[in-house]
């Protein structure tokens, strides 16, 4: 982290000072919270990406015969990855974890340029600085539309791609309105306005999830709402909710030649099993996990069942 401090954003020092001030807390859980989040931290790094500073956690080995770029979701982060990225680094396999511009730690774009292209072109230009070579892609929610807008255009670097809760969803002039306004005052006008986490965790859990969540993840996810632009989640919304964006992910998928392995939650409420096995279909190399009592957020519902659905795509496909 030393050698990037003079790129790190205000964020990602806020934040650590944050932390430091909990690991001198009476509440040993607190401390402990700190103290892990605070480790992770020291493999924190910046890098200016298409003029925003971006921040990207690089860890296992760094001669690793393989390496997996983890893209976070809507409205979320790079700490949603922790246990993915611990549980690969183990076993040998390098993680590299970026927040996309206006998402946690990286800056904000002060032109306020928050759509997929722009995504991909960061995500682009990361790899070309990062000089990683070929690696393999595990993304959740949203960062499958980023994921597949790259990947159109770069697929000799891609070995494997594997999708948490992603799918194709119907899509028209009403539901694209009512999603569209429904989301953005959910997220923008409630969500990010709360200052106690349990209202969040208690929609989380009654809509999102299937299963009990941990108190540090409960946490990790209420801080991502406060970490990212406003203009982010209302641009992104009205992207991923416009018809024109749910048209074009069937012919997204159609495009690319790439291994993909799609993962459904059997209780997602949001991207139902049934939207997944639509596009599962249309691939050339497609494979379909559903994931028995699991919601939307299965990294943090069932982090090791994720983790384990990562690292065997990547052992079936590192040859290829």
């Amino acid at each position: 982290m030393d050698q990037h401090e003079p790129l790190s954003t205000a964020k990602f020092r806020k934040y650590r000072e944050e932390l430091l001030q909990q690991s001198n807390s009476s509440d040993k859980a607190e401390v402990k919270r700190a103290t892990y989040e605070l480790a992770l931290m020291e493999k924190s790094c910046f890098i200016e990406v298409n003029g925003i500073v971006h921040h990207y956690h690089d860890s296992g080995p760094k001669d690793a015969a393989r390496t997996v770029l983890l893209i976070h979701g809507w409205d979320c982060w790079w700490m949603w990855w922790h246990y993915v990225i611990n549980y690969l680094n183990e076993r040998g396999i390098r993680t590299i974890a970026y927040d996309m511009r206006g998402h946690g730690w990286s800056d904000n774009d002060p032109d306020n340029h928050y759509h997929i292209d722009f995504f991909a072109h960061d995500l682009h230009d990361l790899v070309i600085k990062l000089q990683l070579g070929k690696f393999h892609i595990a993304a959740f929610s949203f960062g499958p539309f980023v994921a597949l807008d790259y990947a159109r255009f770069h697929p000799e670097l891609i070995q494997s791609m594997t999708f948490f809760n992603f799918g194709y969803l119907p899509n028209s002039a009403f539901i694209q309105a009512f999603a569209t306004n429904t989301i953005t005052f959910v997220f923008n006008n409630l969500l990010r306005k709360l200052t106690w986490w349990l209202p969040a965790y208690m929609f989380a859990r009654l809509v999102l999830a299937k299963n009990t969540i941990l108190l540090h993840d409960i946490l990790i996810g209420f801080k991502s709402l406060g970490l990212c632009a406003p203009e982010a989640i209302d641009q992104t919304t009205r992207q991923i909710t416009a018809i024109e964006t749910t048209e074009s992910v069937p012919e997204m998928v159609k495009a690319v030649d790439i291994p993909i392995l799609f993962v459904a939650g059997e209780g997602d409420a949001i991207m139902t099993c049934e939207n997944t096995k639509k596009l599962v279909e249309l691939t050339h190399r497609g494979n379909y996990v559903e994931v028995p009592e699991c919601g939307h957020l299965i990294t943090v519902e069932l982090p090791e069942t994720a983790s384990e659905l990562i690292f065997e795509q990547v052992e079936a496909c590192s040859g290829h």
